[in-house]
Parts: C-alpha cells; structure tokens; sequence
C-alpha cells in the first residue's frame, strides 16, 4: 500500500473537501462532499459525542445516500453548520426526494474549542454561514493543520489541526481519512517531539523522526497529568472514505474498524469527556472481488490513514495571537 498522489482523502475520486473558519473566533468548519449521494454510516466510541443525523446511518434506516458532511468547531453550537450546507445543496437542487420536495442529507460532527482564546463573544451563531461558505469552497485539494474545524483544535500539550491521508491497496482500491484532532490525550510521546503514530509514517509526512526509542511511555498516565488534559479539549473527529462498493452495513465495519487509528495516534483515547467519532462513506465505483477479505484490508488500511492524518493534522498547525498551546514545529524547532 502507497498514498494517493495527494496524499489526501480525495485522492477517492469524487471527493471534495471545503474549508471556512474566522481567525478572532479561532474556530471554522470543514465539509465533505461529491457530486452524487454517498453511501453511508458511523460509529461513536467516544463518552462525550457532539453530532446530528447519526441515527439515519444505521443499516436499517430509510436514508439511502449523504449529500455532505460537516465536522465543525464550536461545540453544540457548531452544529448550526450542517444548516448552512443544507440551505447550500439546497440551492444546488440536492437533497433525499420526498414527493415533490428535497432534502438534503447533512450529518455532522463538532470539537469543542469554546475555551481556545478566541472571541466567542457572538450575537448570532456564526455557523450556518461558515458551513455554507465550507461547501462553496470544496474542492479536491485543501489545506492541512490550522483550517477549517481544525483552526481552533489543541490536543492535551499541543495545538491541534485537520489532517488527512490516503492509501491505495495492491487491488486498486483507494482508501483516505479527514480527521479532526482535538483530543484530551496527546498526539506525541511525552517531550512532544515523536508522534504516537509513527510506526505508520509514510515518506516523512509529519516530520519523519520515527518512533520514541524509550520504553514504557505510556505506562504511567496519573491522575494530576488526566485533569491538566482535561482542561484544555476533548473530541476527534474525522470520515474516512473509500471507492471499494459497499452497504452501509459494510460502511459500518468499516467505521468501526478505523477507531483503531485513533487508539493508536492519541494516548489516552475513547475517553468518557472525548466525543470520538468517525463518519464512513464510499462513492461506490469499483466492485469487491473477495468482499469478507477485501473488507478487512479497507478496514486495516482506514485505521492507518486516521493514524497518519492525526498526526498530520498537528504536524502541519500554524500558530495564531492568542494561543494557549505552541505548534508541534515551535515546540521542536522546525
């Protein structure tokens, strides 16, 4: 497996991706979408999620396609976004046909980033406008680290960010992943100079230092060392996406699977504050020859893009007045 020639979840063909976000609110958001309805589902392993339209993902439900995503910053006010998207695609002529109307279809994800430095002092919710401003940027290439839902994200030692990654299996298949990170535990091992993720780094794509060569760094998370993370943020996000043809039962398991990457980006991960959640969609171009044993493969390898576009997602974050954590490169010198 080698990355998409972007190295980004859209190199799914299809696939774009829009960024809106205002730099005094320190916050933004960030949508997904594609020409043609998405086949879709999600999985919450988080004790804390943040989200709207999950339910009509089941495999059970009605709901056959997903118009766009949205994974925004703002908390539960960042769900406004989704209604900025909807009135978008909307006037794009897009949405679910119920007899002679059309609703669009717009499930979303928030962080929380209310308490980041920035000026949240609003009179109306900022949101629905940068959902839609997010939609009508989309496009298939987009910026990674502080953008977007990823302006305003901080991690437990270091500044947060939107990442993404993409793999391509021996059979053709394209897999990519867009995360959000914002997690309570860290990105990086303690002295934030090696990322977690590292045993996964392709071609040096978040700095290329290679794991921490000490042993037991995880061993010893105290309870002093939890509460500091704690007040900070809490949540990642993300879609991971393929080209595989898939149910949305198959999306399931697919989503299910991908948690894995977070597990192995951020340390601690799945925690009862965090609202992890990972979106699994597929644009359902190319057909599945062995479907148990290639579904186990798409799996694998979205768990490894999340991984990657985690740590991606904090290697490539900026810096901006008021922030209450460095940038991975101020920390390390880069």
């Amino acid at each position: 497996m080698r990355p998409g020639p972007k190295n980004l979840i859209t190199d799914v063909q299809g696939l774009k991706v829009g960024h809106a976000e205002n730099a005094d609110l320190k916050s933004g958001t960030t949508v997904l979408t594609a020409d043609q309805p998405l086949v879709s589902s999600v999985h919450v392993m988080g004790g804390a999620p943040g989200s709207r339209e999950t339910a009509l993902l089941d495999p059970d439900k009605t709901a056959p396609g997903v118009d766009a995503f949205v994974l925004s910053g703002g908390s539960a006010f960042g769900l406004d976004a989704a209604s900025g998207v909807m009135q978008g695609l909307r006037d794009l002529g897009r949405g679910f046909p119920v007899h002679t109307a059309r609703v669009p279809i717009v499930p979303a994800a928030i962080i929380f980033d209310l308490i980041n430095g920035g000026d949240k002092d609003w009179n109306s919710s900022p949101y629905p406008a940068l959902g839609q401003a997010a939609l009508s940027r989309a496009e298939a290439n987009f910026a990674l680290g502080s953008h977007g839902a990823g302006t305003g994200a901080m991690t437990a030692m270091l500044k947060g960010g939107v990442g993404s990654a993409s793999l391509v299996l021996e059979s053709g298949i394209t897999v990519g992943a867009l995360m959000v990170a914002n997690p309570i535990g860290s990105v990086t091992t303690p002295g934030e100079a090696h990322f977690w993720a590292a045993p996964f780094e392709i071609d040096g794509e978040f700095g290329g230092l290679g794991a921490d060569p000490r042993s037991d760094l995880g061993r010893d998370l105290k309870s002093d060392k939890i509460t500091a993370m704690m007040r900070h943020a809490n949540t990642t996000i993300g879609i991971v996406a393929t080209d595989a043809k898939l149910s949305k039962a198959q999306c399931k398991r697919i989503a299910v699977a991908a948690h894995d990457g977070i597990a192995r980006a951020c340390m601690p991960a799945h925690t009862p504050m965090d609202g992890d959640l990972l979106f699994a969609t597929t644009t359902g171009t190319k057909d599945l020859t062995a479907p148990d044993l290639e579904l186990a493969r798409i799996g694998h390898a979205a768990s490894l893009c999340v991984a990657r576009a985690i740590a991606r997602a904090v290697y490539e974050a900026t810096p901006a007045e008021n922030d209450l954590l460095p940038t991975w490169r101020e920390k390390n010198g880069h």
